[in-house]
């Protein structure tokens, strides 16, 4: 119940706390309060409060009157944060949603959202900054005196031309800590504080392009036109054009109409590496301040774009799947780049769609959404071939680029040598006689994926999964990708003591070596996760790629995502029959659409691309569809599979998974649970819901836990909540829930 605004009695705080319990919790304010203080409490707000023997940091959800437990037993907040909401009503209600739809306890549903600063306890301000200026104008004879310490001489200098120089200023020119010190301890130089914000964040100033805006061609004209109509209201857009279409000019002229209308945009891209480059073009673009938010950033950088972008400082958020959680002062549009990826897709806790959400939260801030892909998600066109999303297609290459053909490459009577094929190498040795770039997919980090005995046929399995583990030889290590396990490459078979041990398949490693003994005079880059685990090497790899000189790419599928070679006239994928036979039912969408992804990496300029596959599958529907270049044939396909077996987007899943120390845990706390699913179908009599026995999972064991899954599958979304919102609070109760850990997956995005 609402609080009354005329009571003198302090109201009752309904405050989301990060908990496992799927409920929210009742304060009462502080105890020195006073009604004055009672009345600025708002939704939105954190409060400081104790919790068991703890004291933790919660965000109010409501205020009313009364509680279900009476006040007297009701304990006291310790302290109010803010003093004034971090979060709009329409955020909250996208919050709520999501806490609501994905089954999550609210209270970490909130603490998800929150950046790591807040979350423990920080105020919502920016950091205080400081900047060192020249005391005076120094004196001829005090720069005379610097004439030994060149380093100090050139660095007052720099101070001087620049009228005051932050940290960041003087580190990135090359001067140290200790060179500023010496400087101000002569007392040529003095620490000044400067205000958190500049005069750069004025938001009103109106953004004026500096780059050179491109005439749209008639799609791209047809699709601004469409999407710039409806920014008065909700309205979701599938942009659904082919690689090179032109996808982000419209992105580009949609938010400058964002912008004069004095809103704000928040772009969402599935990788990190995507978000340097993106913000550079979106910097060169418009004369507005560029927020990025993604993992790879401090929780300092991250709290200040967080706040640039709650108070309208930003006009251009970008960032990854958490980025969907930013508060928004005059919200604009949103725009997600690449829809399709499975990385919009949290995989563990609080398990949501950043894409789903994204569309509940344009719907409640009233504003438009626009979906982009060259593969939409088969969800998303079903959404759009049935209207419900306004389908926008571009299906031409932008400017001079044309489609570049897909030859599949038939490896079945094929001589090979580490995985190439004779005309393939010969094929690449054309393309860079004639000063071209070329770009080899392997979606398999490593050198290889296995390392065996040949004496005995010993295979080197992960103890702690039930998986191979891949040979790395930089550093030389045996991984498990599943569980980040590392041991050393041992000398000798622990089976039988022989020495003959040897690799077998190909990983990104395996492929550069060989490709670097075979093309001596030409650079060979690799991009996977461990070439580019540190910060800045994934920019100073594609900045090499992208002085145009001949080279040849070796990568994994972040290579696929979004990048624009124009020098790239080759693209070879070695296998691209992972993923044809896959256990798990989405294993062919996503295999075809990170084939198409990453053969549009070619001829995406002046100078036509080709495309070779290499297969023992040549014979394959997907496959073929994929030498016509045409993803819709493929997906068509897939969604009358779907259809005859009443899978997504024909119908609802949700996945109840439980691991232990112990495979019967588990296996005990899932058939309880089924036997509870049972009962309350019966009880609320809801049809079309399909309870599958429980099983252990395909993959039984990882990181030394055994793990057993419980499919719910339904015709109807809405019958499906009603069951799991039942459900959930009640599995709280079952004993054998103490022993097992267990989550729910609702729109599982595989099975596996």
């Amino acid at each position: 119940m609402a609080r009354s605004t005329s009571s003198n009695i302090p109201p009752v705080i309904n405050l989301a706390v990060p908990s496992p319990l799927r409920r929210t919790f009742d304060y009462l304010p502080p105890k020195e309060s006073n009604s004055g203080d009672w009345k600025t409490l708002q939704p939105g707000m954190r409060l400081r409060v104790p919790f068991g023997k703890r004291e933790i940091i919660g965000v109010i959800t409501g205020i009313s009157d009364t509680s279900k437990l009476g006040r007297n037993k009701l304990r006291h907040a310790i302290a109010v944060l803010d003093q004034e909401p971090l979060f709009s009503p329409a955020l909250m209600k996208s919050f709520d949603w999501a806490a609501g739809y994905y089954q999550h306890p609210p209270g970490e549903v909130y603490s998800t959202l929150l950046p790591a600063k807040l979350r423990q306890g920080a105020r919502a301000e920016f950091a205080t900054k400081y900047a060192w200026i020249s005391r005076s104008k120094p004196l001829q004879e005090d720069r005379g005196n610097l004439d030994r310490a060149p380093r100090q001489k050139a660095l007052l200098q720099f101070i001087v031309q620049h009228g005051q120089v932050s940290l960041e200023q003087y580190t990135e020119a090359g001067f140290t800590a200790a060179t500023l010190r010496e400087l101000v301890n002569k007392a040529l130089v003095e620490k000044i504080e400067i205000p958190a914000t500049n005069p750069g964040d004025d938001t009103n100033n109106r953004p004026v392009g500096k780059g050179n805006i491109i005439k749209p061609n008639p799609g791209q004209q047809v699709a601004i036109k469409s999407i710039t109509a409806s920014l008065d209201g909700f309205a979701c857009h599938l942009l659904d054009g082919i690689t090179g279409s032109g996808k982000t000019e419209v992105y580009l002229q949609v938010i400058k109409k964002v912008l004069d209308l004095g809103k704000q945009a928040l772009i969402l891209v599935p990788e990190i590496g995507l978000t340097p480059q993106t913000i550079r073009l979106f910097e060169e673009r418009f004369a507005c301040r560029v927020a990025a938010l993604h993992s790879g950033m401090t929780s300092n950088e991250r709290l200040e774009s967080w706040l640039r972008a709650k108070n309208g400082l930003a006009r251009i958020i970008i960032g990854t799947r958490s980025a969907v959680f930013t508060p928004l002062a005059r919200p604009g549009i949103i725009i997600v780049d690449e829809e399709h990826d499975a990385s919009f897709k949290q995989q563990d806790g609080f398990r949501y769609s950043a894409r789903d959400l994204a569309i509940v939260r344009a719907r409640e801030e009233k504003i438009s959404i626009v979906l982009g892909s060259a593969t939409p998600a088969l969800e998303t066109l079903y959404n759009a071939t049935t209207h419900r999303y306004n389908h926008l297609v571009l299906s031409q290459r932008a400017g001079e680029a044309r489609k570049s053909p897909i030859n599949l490459l038939d490896l079945q009577h094929a001589n090979t040598t580490e995985g190439f094929s004779t005309p393939l190498i010969d094929l690449i040795r054309r393309h860079l006689d004639q000063q071209n770039q070329v770009l080899i997919f392997i979606n398999r980090r490593g050198f290889a994926p296995a390392l065996l005995c040949k004496a005995c046929g010993f295979v080197f399995e992960c103890r702690r999964c039930d998986s191979l583990l891949t040979v790395h030889k930089i550093p030389p290590t045996l991984h498990c990708h599943h569980c980040e396990s590392r041991s050393a490459i041992p000398a000798a078979c622990p089976n039988c003591n022989s020495s003959q041990l040897a690799t077998r398949g190909m990983g990104t490693e395996k492929t550069e070596q060989f490709l670097q003994q075979q093309f001596a005079d030409i650079p060979v880059i690799r991009i996977d996760r461990d070439s580019t685990r540190n910060r800045n090497n994934l920019d100073d790899l594609l900045n090499q790629v992208q002085t145009g000189q001949p080279c040849i790419m070796v990568g994994t599928q972040m290579l696929a995502k979004g990048h624009h070679f124009p020098r790239v006239t080759l693209v070879a994928v070695l296998d691209a029959d992972t993923g044809l036979f896959s256990p798990d039912f989405r294993g062919q969408e996503l295999m075809v659409q990170l084939l198409f992804q990453v053969a549009g990496r070619a001829g995406r300029a002046d100078k036509p691309g080709q495309v070779v596959v290499q297969t023992r599958h040549a014979t394959h529907t997907s496959l073929q569809a994929l030498a016509e270049n045409d993803y819709h044939q493929v997906a068509e396909l897939l969604l009358r599979e779907r259809k005859a077996a009443h899978m997504p987007p024909f119908s609802h899943l949700a996945l109840i998974r439980a691991e232990a120390a112990e495979l019967k845990l588990p296996l005990q706390l899932l058939q309880q649970i089924h036997q509870l699913c049972e009962k309350v179908q019966r009880e609320l009599s809801l049809p079309g819901i399909l309870l599958h026995h429980p099983l252990p999972s395909p993959m039984e064991k990882r990181a030394g836990r055994y793990r057993a899954q419980f499919l719910l599958q339904a015709k109807s979304r809405g019958a499906l909540q009603a069951l799991m919102a039942l459900v959930c609070p009640q599995i709280e109760t079952i004993k054998s829930a103490r022993k097992a850990r267990w989550s729910i997956d609702v729109d599982p995005l595989d099975l596996i």
